[in-house]
């Protein structure tokens, strides 16, 4: 007898088959299950076109010795996509859902695998599934056999596929699923492992409740951790779980009290570590991720007296080599956030030479505007927040403030901001080093016209009308801004529907009159 004739004749004995009667039954499904682990073709078409489903849940349902066996074959035959869609008009899933209450561990994986691969991509079925409360049960099987391999990357799995669904969310968030996979990711037994639990932490970080629940139990402590294990290693998979693990970690930043209490779990150092290893030839992604996660570091205030105790200015000063503008963006942003209303910062770096100069290099980055954007604003936050003789001096010296004045006509309506009030600074602070700049730039005219801009933004113009002050209270300047006949364009602003604006106006106007 063929194994095509073995296994029809089974499948016939089973159809006629009313009794259910166990030792009956076994040998016929042994058979069947025999041409489906042996891969046999169309097997599993042929099986569900016997019409021994509804029996084959009918076995499931009585919770037989049988179930065990009969669980095995469904999770076989839903392995063929076509397949799936009889298997749920049979009632299997339904049948198979209570099984996962069993202590059977054997009964549990193979019940766990049918219903996996009927629902594969399936929302409704997935849907079905949480309404059921599978998601505990999942979670309770993974605590009560944590060692037992296979049968949690089942639930693991599962998770995986459920876990973009708001229902699924909102069981995780009442069942502490936190603690579990940090278990699970410490001991992963490989990086395609590695990649199913990280998944499930990042779309469960999407949702606001986790991101939070994850942050104080612990699990970038164990992002860190798997992170550095894996350092220094050059296998691919390797570098992807740090990848991912990079990015979960700037989700998890998200928010200050979580950026504080990263820094109190001394992640930084394990970030800069990895970005030093990255800097020549190394992945893109994963620099961009750490830089992401640094600057996410630094918003909070408390955090950027501390960074920069902790020398992390220093060492990401070792980034200014890269050559690779997607780097150079999240590094000049990074850079920027740490000055962000610290004048130490801004003080330390806008004296540093080397930095001031690779800064310059980027202003002028022809193929990126992104960075040569970037590269303007840190300049002019240097000097913002460091409102300092000494940072001023340098930046004239690298021969920066050009590049601001180039800033000051962006299109951008927060870049022209940022440089006219740095420009205001610079010239109250140290008008001689700013003269030749302004003059070789045609500064002036270009102010007139800002003010004269029918369309020109309030903001833009009242910034203008700032830096117009700083230079009227140097007699040499207030001759030039005389020269081009500033006050007329400034006249036509004192009755500007914006009473700020309009009162700013006229005070300069007085100034610029003043002939003492």
């Amino acid at each position: 007898m063929t194994d095509t004739d073995s296994l029809s004749e089974a499948l016939k004995a089973i159809s006629v088959s009313t009794e259910l009667i166990e030792e009956e039954l076994k040998p016929h499904l042994d058979k069947v299950l025999a041409a489906l682990l042996e891969k046999k073709k169309d097997a599993a078409i042929d099986v569900a076109k016997s019409g021994i489903l509804p029996i084959l849940a009918q076995a499931l349902q009585r919770k037989s010795s049988l179930s065990c066996q009969v669980a095995l074959v469904v999770a076989e035959m839903a392995r063929e996509a076509a397949v799936r869609e009889p298997c749920i008009e049979a009632g299997l899933v339904k049948v198979l859902v209570p099984h996962l209450n069993s202590n059977n561990q054997e009964l549990l994986l193979n019940s766990g695998r049918a219903i996996g691969r009927i629902c594969f991509d399936n929302s409704y079925q997935q849907d079905q599934l949480v309404q059921s409360g599978v998601i505990p049960r999942l979670v309770s099987i993974m605590r009560e056999y944590p060692d037992n391999d296979p049968l949690v990357n089942v639930c693991l799995l599962a998770l995986c596929n459920l876990a973009d669904m708001d229902s699924a969310r909102e069981a995780l968030a009442q069942l502490n699923v936190a603690d579990v996979l940090i278990f699970q990711l410490k001991q992963a037994p490989d990086a395609e492992r590695r990649h199913v639990i990280l998944e499930i932490l990042g779309s469960l970080g999407e949702s606001d409740t986790l991101k939070l629940q994850f942050a104080e139990l612990g699990v970038p402590e164990a992002l860190s951790e798997m992170i550095r294990s894996l350092q220094g290693g050059s296998d691919p998979h390797d570098l992807c779980s740090i990848k991912i693990a990079s990015n979960l970690m700037v989700s998890l930043l998200l928010g200050d009290s979580n950026c504080v209490k990263m820094l109190d779990l001394g992640v930084v150092p394990h970030i800069l570590t990895l970005l030093e290893q990255h800097v020549d030839e190394g992945d893109v992604s994963v620099q961009h991720a750490g830089l992401s996660a640094l600057r996410n570091l630094a918003i909070p205030a408390t955090n950027k007296v501390r960074m920069l105790e902790d020398g992390v200015t220093d060492r990401i000063k070792t980034l200014l080599r890269s050559d690779m503008p997607p780097v150079q963006f999240k590094l000049l942003g990074t850079l920027r956030m740490m000055v962000d209303g610290h004048e130490e910062a801004a003080l330390v770096l806008g004296r540093d030479a080397d930095l001031l100069d690779r800064i310059m290099e980027w202003c002028e980055a022809k193929d990126h505007a992104g960075v040569r954007g970037e590269a303007s604003r840190l300049l002019a936050a240097l000097i913002r927040h460091s409102q300092n003789s000494e940072v001023v001096r340098e930046v004239a010296r690298a021969n920066g403030i050009r590049h601001l004045i180039s800033m000051a006509s962006s299109e951008h309506v927060i870049m022209q901001n940022e440089a006219l009030v740095a420009l205001a600074i610079a010239s109250a602070i140290d008008i001689e080093s700013m003269k030749d700049p302004f003059r070789e730039a045609d500064l002036l005219p270009m102010l007139k016209k800002m003010l004269e801009d029918p369309v020109g933004a309030v903001e833009v113009k009242f910034s203008a009308l700032g830096l117009i002050c700083s230079l009227a209270n140097s007699s040499v300047m207030k001759e030039e801004l005389n020269s081009v006949n500033m006050k007329e364009s400034i006249s036509k602003l004192t009755d500007h529907s914006s009473s700020k604006l309009a009162s700013q106006a006229s005070s300069i106007l007085t100034i610029l009159s003043d002939t003492s």
